[in-house]
């Protein structure tokens, strides 16, 4: 009983908490993915920096755009939206390059595939399609190759790279991406025995009886030092 005789109220007990409610899901499946090669020692030279893109010719489907390796004035860059300064760095350090290569840069950067202080990378569009905007789909594989100064030896060690990723999944893209960095080790293997490769300025099509066509997709490489298929992988037809 209280001070003057009177009883205190009793509480109400707590409603009982449901154990099912009724809710709405919300998900987004982010994925990227990645391969890269062991490094190759290329030939000394001025110019082997520079062939790079060459070395490139028939696996790419798009120009070769060479990104160098990053300055010091944006070395916290990072494509990570939950660091807001960070990420305009990464912006700022980007805002140059082509949707392709800021696409590869960015999938490369994310799983740890690429060094952006001390790689410089040669990348196109090597398999899939873009999209209505220009950049390539989650299906898609960028890269080309990743290459870096040897310190002890002086040489440039070249090392095939390929990326993919984004929303969706699809289950061939692992494959295609492996097809895909064969044929590049293939072409980097060629340019380091016969030396640094020169651009060419003509794409010959493929013509007679077989030539450089893929005997899988029916794509015509356009380029006599193809050993792969730039679209589905497949090892192509010589003459």
């Amino acid at each position: 009983m209280g001070l003057f005789g009177k009883k205190k109220p009793v509480e109400a007990p707590p409603e009982p908490q449901p154990e099912v409610v009724d809710a709405q899901d919300y998900l987004v499946r982010i994925a990227y993915g990645a391969k890269s090669s062991e490094g190759l020692h290329m030939p000394p030279g001025p110019a082997v920096l520079g062939s790079l893109p060459a070395i490139l010719a028939g696996i790419s489907l798009t120009p070769v755009e060479v990104v160098p390796p990053r300055t010091v004035d944006f070395a916290q860059a990072s494509p990570d939206l939950e660091r807001p300064s960070e990420a305009f760095q990464w912006v700022s350090a980007n805002s140059e390059l082509g949707p392709i290569a800021r696409h590869a840069v960015m999938v490369l950067e994310t799983v740890e595939a690429l060094d952006p202080a001390f790689d410089t990378l040669a990348c196109g569009m090597l398999a899939g399609e873009l999209d209505t905007a220009g950049y390539p789909r989650f299906d898609a594989i960028v890269g080309g190759i990743a290459a870096h100064w040897d310190e002890a030896t002086g040489d440039l060690v070249a090392r095939g790279v390929v990326g993919w990723g984004g929303r969706g999944i699809r289950g061939d893209t692992d494959r295609v991406a492996s097809r895909v960095l064969a044929a590049i080790v293939t072409s980097l293997k060629s340019a380091a025995v016969a030396g640094p490769a020169v651009a060419e300025d003509v794409t010959v099509p493929a013509r007679g009886g077989g030539g450089l066509v893929c005997p899988s997709c029916g794509f015509a490489a356009g380029r006599e030092r193809a050993f792969y298929c730039p679209k589905c992988g497949m090892r192509l037809l010589r003459a």
